[in-house]
């Protein structure tokens, strides 16, 4: 019995290398961040808990830029529980050593790390890992896994921003659509849309994963993020935070959170930064921290 478990392992391993490494060629001809490593000072949570800063960007350009999407993913090793936050990049924060500005530009001033020195300022949250991430490789990515697309309900027609029209309705999205989809702010909305856009997919990902038939897409989908990933994150770390969360299927969900939360910010406008979302950074810091803790 030994010796046939021994078998099926080691031929499972053998298969997820092989669909690794494919996902992994396939993409490396397309990707622009070229693995590159940045600055990032990280610190360890007080509680043992894995905090890890994610951020979208478009390196298309290949110009330092601000970032689009800010989030701060969150795993508990002890009670596997996963949570994500979204920071609105119009938040109007401290930015260490500059004048108040957008979080968003703290990116393109400083790097990852001044960013993660704004966080650490503003709400008092510990980041210990990061994870730069292509928005061309979440499409790649999506297309790998998911050929047929991922299921998202459309609450409304859109149009005007992205190139791509929208109807309203239950509907599969594939790599570019659902990219232009996460990304449209052109409605009343705005990026408070954008962001409940964006933990929703997420969400719906995760949930194709989890799947029988997801779960054996893990690799190739991992192989083809990768060159479009900066991290400073170790293969061995990822795998160490990944395999639990989907083989532990009855506490899977993936808790969401918003800064500002309702009620914790105003409508300014500067003339350095333009329209900003004025915090109540009090407020905002103990509610996050209370969520993460």
């Amino acid at each position: 019995m030994f010796w046939v478990l021994l078998l099926i392992f080691l031929g499972m391993a053998a298969y997820f290398y092989y669909e690794y490494k494919k996902g992994m060629e396939n993409a490396q001809d397309e990707a622009n961040l070229n693995n590159e490593e940045f600055e990032f000072n990280g610190v360890e949570d007080e509680f043992g808990k894995v905090n890890i800063l994610l951020l979208g960007v478009d390196s298309r350009d290949g110009r330092a830029s601000r970032t689009d999407t800010i989030m701060i993913a969150q795993y508990d090793p002890d009670t596997k529980e996963s949570k994500l936050v979204s920071i609105m990049r119009d938040s109007y924060v401290t930015i260490p050593g500059h004048r108040k500005n957008k979080i968003n530009a703290a990116y393109a001033i400083g790097g990852t790390e001044l960013l993660r020195k704004s966080i650490k300022e503003n709400f008092d949250v510990n980041l210990q890992y990061y994870a730069l991430i292509d928005f061309d490789g979440f499409a790649a990515m999506v297309d790998t896994a998911f050929p047929e697309g991922i299921t998202v309900d459309v609450p409304q027609s859109m149009y005007g921003g992205t190139g791509i029209t929208f109807n309203p309705g239950r509907q599969k999205l594939h790599g570019q659509e659902l990219l232009a989809y996460v990304r449209f702010r052109k409605d009343a909305q705005s990026d408070f849309g954008r962001v409940e856009r964006q933990q929703a997919v997420i969400k719906s990902i995760a949930d194709e994963v989890l799947t029988v038939q997801g779960v054996v897409k893990i690799p190739g989908m991992l192989g083809t993020i990768q060159p479009y990933i900066s991290t400073n994150m170790k293969k061995t770390t990822m795998l160490s935070i990944i395999s639990p969360y989907f083989l532990n299927r009855n506490n899977n969900e993936i808790i969401t959170f918003r800064i500002p939360v309702d009620h914790s910010f105003e409508n300014r406008r500067y003339q350095h930064a333009g329209s900003v979302l004025e915090l109540d950074i009090e407020k905002n810091r103990t509610a996050l921290k209370e969520f993460l803790k």
